[in-house]
């Protein structure tokens, strides 16, 4: 159901939440990539409120600079004493810029599975139906310990909200329940919040008893029922966060399943919610995708393998890999076993093989680098191939230096290029030679010393050892030995 964009949005996020047992705030801990405040943030931002305020309370300075980050344009207000909803409430609307004319719309922060839709469907019902307040509820399999949702058989309208410790049998029977999601009348809610009483076992001012202040006073309270329970579920343990993870990360996926992307085993793949995919994309088994992520068509990933902050572009294959903050170019191949730390990036048809680790380096057009090295602040053309268990020495113990391998070049195995230094295009490098000098185009360097064979060293240094026992019998045996 439709509706106009509401005055203001309200989040409620001072509580302490003691029973996360952590030194985190509890709005703070994180599921698929957002804070539990910051899924909520952008639910509400779907409604495009006029005004959106987060109060905090609990870790005030640190919850309202997570605030900031995530949403310049959100407002903080302090609720400096828990002294409840009605008054975390109150502390929200006294933090807006004027006066509010028009819905207010009351989530809490803790409820990281609160779509946006959902929201859109409360505000135009409490629109559409001339509510003084409307209730988000939700009929759950079971109500045990929830508050009740009492209606009018008549007209449909919300007469009480019972808790269970009070309900009646038949009342009990009700499977419909209050979520503490509310959108009001903002002129009334203001009037009905300066009426409530702290005369309760809390001391508190609770917001629940708005509903039954404008109720008296003749205004209407209605109900917008979730279209999916699971939604109004809100986070209070480390228990309860895990099955809300399990919840998004399955919802996320069924939306990638939906639009062309191949998951093959959903249970052992986790999302984040800014992941993103092109068509054809596969996601194979044990695979993690974080942060800006993005897969391109026909790009295939995992299986075990993490990427956070990294594209992969069109085609590419990329195997038991972890990549941080990478681009893997079109068509190229990562893996098994490779690690790409920030500011890796790779070429259309380039390698990165297996046990290869890079960081701050540019792999050009169909250059390979396939076993065994570490290429870290370089350049490398295109179509070169670095020799396995190559190193390029970037670090002198104070500070970082690049090198340049040109295109078409052919390293040997086992050497070390030690920065700054710069490989011509063309040039071979020989193997197990150490590069401390420019290379220039087309050249051969070769950079180790000249071997020496000292005969009969294990004999005289290794008496009745195996080795030396090996050797004897090879002298006595010349046409036996290997």
């Amino acid at each position: 159901m439709s509706a106009t964009s509401p005055a203001a949005v309200v989040v409620l996020a001072a509580g302490e939440g003691t029973r996360m047992k952590s030194a985190t705030p509890k709005v703070l801990h994180e599921l698929c990539g957002r804070s539990l405040v910051g899924h909520v943030l952008a639910a509400a931002r779907e409604l495009t409120p006029e005004q959106l305020v987060v109060v905090v309370g609990h870790a005030r300075e640190q919850v309202a600079a997570h605030v900031t980050e995530i949403d310049a344009g959100a407002l903080t207000a302090v609720q400096a004493e828990q002294n409840g909803t009605g008054h975390a409430v109150r502390m929200g609307l006294e933090g807006l810029d004027g006066t509010v004319e028009g819905t207010v719309v009351v989530v809490c922060g803790d409820t990281p599975l609160l779509t946006g839709e959902t929201l859109k469907d409360l505000a135009g019902t409490h629109e559409a139906d001339g509510n003084a307040v409307t209730v988000l509820t939700a009929e759950v399999p079971d109500a045990t310990g929830y508050g009740r949702i009492v209606r009018d058989e008549a007209t449909g309208a919300v007469t009480a909200i019972v808790e269970h410790k009070d309900a009646t049998e038949a009342q009990r029977a009700i499977r419909e329940i209050n979520s503490g999601v509310f959108a009001f009348d903002g002129r009334l809610l203001v009037e009905a919040l300066g009426q409530v009483r702290t005369d309760n076992s809390q001391g508190e001012e609770y917001l629940t008893d708005v509903l039954g202040i404008l109720r008296e006073a003749g205004h209407r309270v209605g109900a917008s029922v979730a279209r999916d329970h699971r939604e109004i579920a809100g986070i209070n343990n480390r228990v309860q966060l895990s099955e809300a993870r399990r919840i998004l990360n399955d919802r996320l996926l069924e939306r990638a399943m939906l639009a062309g992307v191949t998951v093959v085993d959903p249970a052992s793949t986790l999302i984040d919610v800014t992941v993103t995919f092109g068509q054809d994309a596969t996601v194979l088994p044990s695979t993690q995708l974080h942060g800006t992520t993005h897969i391109a068509e026909g790009a295939v990933v995992g299986p075990n393998t993490r990427l956070t902050d990294t594209r992969v572009g069109a085609g590419a294959r990329v195997d038991n890999t972890v990549a941080d903050g990478s681009e893997i170019g079109p068509q190229a191949s990562v893996g098994p076993f490779a690690y790409l730390r920030p500011g890796s990036r790779l070429g259309v048809k380039s390698k990165i093989g297996t046990f290869v680790e890079t960081k701050n380096s540019s792999i050009g057009e169909g250059t390979k680098v396939p076993h065994l090295s570490y290429v870290g602040d370089a350049t490398i053309g295109d179509f070169t191939n670095i020799g396995a268990a190559s190193v390029f020495v970037n670090y002198d113990g104070e500070a970082k230096h690049h090198s340049v391998v040109g295109s078409h070049c052919k390293t040997g195995s086992d050497n070390m290029f030690v920065a700054p230094v710069t490989i011509g295009d063309g040039a071979y490098t020989a193997a197990g030679s150490v590069i401390t000098k420019d290379v220039p185009a087309g050249s051969l360097a070769v950079a180790r010393g000249q071997q020496r064979n000292i005969e009969g060293w294990v004999a005289r240094k290794r008496p009745g050892s195996a080795a030396a026992k090996a050797a004897e019998a090879a002298s006595r045996n010349p046409e036996t030995a290997d």
